[in-house]
């Protein structure tokens, strides 16, 4: 084995093993890596200590060449970074090449939201059968607690709490984090396993007992859920294409517009940065700024003004 495929066995090891990162995550750092392993062979550069900021620089500059976006390069840049930050670490380099590379930029994209009325009307349906009551369960936990799509279907029953109407997620880097579970949450959790237990389905599993199961009585698969919800948008009505992020992202748009505490959401989303969490400041500045163009009788003679405000902003 050649060295530089050595030092990336040992470091995708070292996040499996070490760092426990998601099999997901993993697949994400393989496929950058094998970008640079391409490069390597094709310059003959055997070991890692071969390779510096300049053979990096070409390798973001072909990614552009070949139409990749900025937000995948800077992805592809921050496995690269980690890369060569372990084999510093680790005594390999004395330095890390890629730490010399600027990500490209990318415009900021405001993650899409709904508003309180159109989750109102998506929520106002009353199920039919089990299906429905599971799926109106997943809904109303997504929208309450702000749940990423793997922290719902990595849930079990144990993990929640009816004291004090709580329940434990596991996020990213395994970090677990408590939250809450609303009124409506909680009544649609309740309607759901009040039928789980007593469901024809074709096996049972075995513990942990998943919140969430399939007709197989196995725990629901990520692709199952996003399937589900788009079939219950299409009866909903409407020609929105919801999905989980979409009600994380207006859990925290809504709940900032009404408390104004960003370190709160920051917690409740799980964000080890609070950078991360600041998009939604944006969100909530664009509601005040909707409410004051539709509800100031001067507002006409600053909209011109306020959009360029905005542009300048989203300029990178």
């Amino acid at each position: 084995m050649k060295p530089l495929a050595g030092q990336i066995e040992a470091f995708l090891k070292h996040l499996a093993y070490e760092r426990n990162l998601s099999h997901h995550t993993l697949s994400g750092y393989e496929r950058d890596l094998a970008t640079l392993v391409k490069l390597a062979e094709e310059q003959e550069l055997a070991d890692a200590k071969l390779i510096t900021s300049g053979h990096i620089r070409n390798l973001i500059s072909l990614g552009h060449r070949q139409g990749l976006s900025g937000r995948t390069q800077q992805r592809k840049l921050s496995s690269l970074r980690t890369f060569f930050e372990y084999l510093a670490r680790e005594g390999v380099l004395q330095h890390n090449p890629a730490k010399l590379v600027s990500a490209p930029k990318t415009p900021k994209k405001l993650p899409k939201t709904l508003d309180p009325d159109q989750i109102a009307n998506l929520l106002a349906k009353t199920p039919t059968g089990w299906h429905e009551a599971r799926d109106k369960a997943m809904l109303e936990l997504f929208y309450s607690s702000g749940l990423r799509l793997s922290e719902l279907t990595g849930a079990d029953l144990a993990n929640i709490s009816w004291d004090d109407h709580t329940i434990l997620v596991t996020g990213k880097g395994n970090k677990q984090r408590l939250l809450p579970i609303g009124k409506q949450a909680q009544i649609a959790l309740k309607d759901w396993l009040a039928v789980r237990d007593a469901l024809p389905t074709k096996q049972r599993q075995a513990d942990p007992l998943p919140l969430f199961i399939s007709e197989r009585g196995n725990r629901i698969s990520n692709t199952n859920v996003q399937a589900r919800l788009r079939a219950w948008t299409q009866k909903a009505g409407g020609d929105l294409h919801v999905h989980p992020h979409m009600l994380r992202h207006s859990f925290a748009s809504h709940l900032l517009e009404s408390s104004g505490d960003l370190r709160a959401i920051q917690e409740l989303l799980g964000h080890a940065d609070i950078s991360t969490t600041q998009i939604y400041t944006h969100l909530d500045f664009q509601h005040l700024a909707s409410v004051y163009d539709e509800a100031h009788p001067r507002a006409h003679r600053r909209k011109t003004a306020h959009r360029a405000l905005q542009d300048a902003k989203d300029i990178p």
